[in-house]
């Protein structure tokens, strides 16, 4: 038990260190880090459903299909290449749709709406992160680096598995405890918040001077 908590802090650690220092470091590293992290989660997200059995997808062209996503959105962002960098990735999405019609696959239309899907629900927000890693600046006419909001990103998200993480554990300290809880109880002096204690019923309200 030690040793796996051991093992999943240190790698913990490490991509923590590898996601923050590629980030700051430079454009280059930030693109290439970013590339293969989308490559590898479309790849998994295909892996994982290709086990339902129902739908197969080709995880390799969808994987490169996620890659060349993230660069295409890189370099149109950068401005360094115009639109006609996203032809390819279109040519791309036409192969998967072609290719389902001639493959007699099992469910050709499932295959080709979850190869969609791994590019919109996985692929495009990491490619996302570069509308928000460069900015262009109308005064100078040029595209500044800023990597401190795509880290936020990140930064954010780990603060809200960090939150929800405590207060799963302090829920769980009081499990079936109505001794805990507090509710609004009906009384005379205004429905003051009182603590219930197991086993007490609240005061019931009183009407004309009579407790119901």
């Amino acid at each position: 038990m030690k040793s796996n908590f051991l093992k999943r802090a240190i790698t913990g650690v490490l991509f923590v260190v590898v996601l923050v220092g590629c980030i700051l470091y430079s454009p280059l590293s930030f693109g290439i880090l970013f590339t293969i992290i989308g490559a590898l989660s479309v790849h998994e997200f295909a892996h994982l459903i290709n086990q339902n059995g129902e739908v197969q997808i080709n995880k390799t062209i969808t994987a490169l299909g996620g890659a060349y996503l993230f660069l295409a959105v890189m370099g149109f962002c950068q401005s360094t290449i115009g639109a006609q960098v996203f032809l390819p990735y279109l040519a791309l999405l036409l192969y998967l749709i072609i290719t389902e019609l001639y493959l007699k696959k099992k469910n050709p239309i499932g295959n080709w709406a979850f190869s969609m899907l791994s590019q919109l629900y996985v692929a495009l927000p990491f490619a996302l992160l570069n509308v928000l890693a460069f900015q262009y600046n109308s005064a100078e006419s040029s595209v500044t680096y800023n990597p401190i909001l795509p880290l936020s990103i990140f930064v954010f998200i780990w603060l809200s598995d960090t939150s929800k993480e405590k207060l799963n554990g302090i829920c769980a300290m009081y499990p079936n405890d109505t001794s805990s809880d507090w509710r609004i109880t009906s009384s005379p002096e205004y429905g003051k918040k009182s603590r219930m204690t197991s086993g007490a019923t609240p005061n019931k309200p009183v009407i004309h001077g009579k407790r119901l």
